[in-house]
């Protein structure tokens, strides 16, 4: 019993930190700042050794204040060095975050020798645990902190997102019209990446740095293949991020695996398979479309090359099927193809040896050459 109600915890604890992470990872996706999501997951590492510093406490609320401000010290980093035009955004993100994940990994090797702080304690969370570090109100526990502290960040995702849903679109979309019409594209971008900190350190304990980024980026990347409404891309993120929680979560269990690495891999794996057979934007339906077309071009070069011959004294060669690959530069399996497709749409008849223009046929070379 004990059991069940632990791996229930544990699915939801997954489910509402896949759906917090997955809202502002919409807008990551749209702004093309999903590295960014990485370099705040691991640039926050020295805001939280400092907090903890401070506290002696891996649970204290300023660990998140701490997080999310050397966050925002990250994007302002990042963009002033983008600013000077000597670098691109992706190589001033390869820049400032693996100094500022340095200057904690020193602090921590340096000064927490003694101390219960290692790098695993705060690079790693681990699912499986989350459930039991309960939430102790006056001697009574009242449920998993990370449930708590995820199901905050969700509401305060959902709310930010609702109020300020006309201008995120706007910005995101086109800035320099936002700045025109008096909105504040730097005031919502700063809004938006402390959101992202925040998210990103409250699901920190729980399922750990790289969990995180898979989290935010993934499924706001698969809803992005299915839709072009950003009403429907936010809810399907949160819908395909609670799925790849739910059945990672449980995929794991019964493989007897790791929580976060099933979790990640199933949202990998999940995008692989709508990226391949999405309707119309899927890898399958394009490749499709790629063959339908080349077919659809060949049988139009084939009624224009009969057209442009009929009633021409050249027309009977022109339109024997046995040398159509040489006068259209084919191979003669290509041609024979061409022809059996193009007599099976009614634009060409054969009669003998020959073949002859349908109206429907003759129709659709007069549209290809007035094109």
């Amino acid at each position: 019993m004990i059991t069940e109600n632990i791996n229930l915890l544990t699915a939801i604890i997954a489910i509402v930190t896949a759906s917090a992470c997955a809202l502002p990872g919409v807008f990551l996706v749209l702004r093309r700042m999903t590295l960014m999501s990485d370099a705040i997951s691991h640039a926050i590492l020295p805001g939280i050794v400092l907090a903890f510093f401070l506290t002696h406490s891996v649970s204290s609320p300023l660990l998140i204040v701490a997080a999310t401000a050397t966050g925002i010290l990250t994007v302002v980093f990042v963009e002033l060095l983008q600013k000077t035009k000597l670098v691109k955004e992706d190589a001033a993100i390869g820049l400032t975050f693996p100094a500022l994940f340095s200057i904690g990994v020193i602090l921590i090797s340096r000064y927490s020798k003694n101390i219960h702080l290692d790098i695993d304690a705060v690079l790693l969370g681990e699912l499986a645990y989350a459930p039991l570090n309960q939430l102790d109100i006056n001697g009574r526990e009242i449920g998993p902190v990370a449930l708590y502290v995820m199901g905050f960040m969700f509401v305060l995702n959902v709310t930010f997102i609702l109020v300020f849903y006309k201008e995120l679109k706007l910005v995101t979309f086109d800035a320099s019209l936002a700045a025109t019409l008096g909105f504040a594209p730097t005031l919502i971008h700063y809004g938006l990446m402390a959101l992202v900190s925040m998210t990103t350190v409250g699901a920190f304990d729980a399922v750990g740095s790289i969990l995180v980024v898979a989290l935010i980026v993934g499924p706001p990347a698969t809803a992005y293949l299915m839709t072009d409404s950003l009403t429907r891309m936010l809810i399907l993120s949160v819908i395909i991020g609670s799925i790849n929680a739910l059945s990672g979560y449980w995929l794991s269990i019964f493989l007897n695996v790791s929580i976060a690495g099933t979790i990640a891999s199933v949202t990998l794996l999940v995008f692989v398979l709508v990226f391949l057979i999405v309707p119309n934007r899927g890898l399958v339906s394009i490749a499709r479309r790629h063959i339908r077309q080349k077919w659809e071009f060949a049988q139009t070069m084939l009624v224009i090359h009969l057209f442009n011959h009929e009633g021409l004294p050249e027309a009977q060669e022109e339109s024997e099927i046995a040398h159509l690959h040489e006068h259209l530069r084919w191979e003669p399996s290509f041609a024979l193809r061409v022809v059996k497709n193009a007599l099976n749409n009614r634009y060409v008849l054969q009669e003998a040896s020959q073949l002859m223009l349908t109206e429907r046929g003759r129709a659709k070379a007069q549209r290809a050459l007035v094109q």
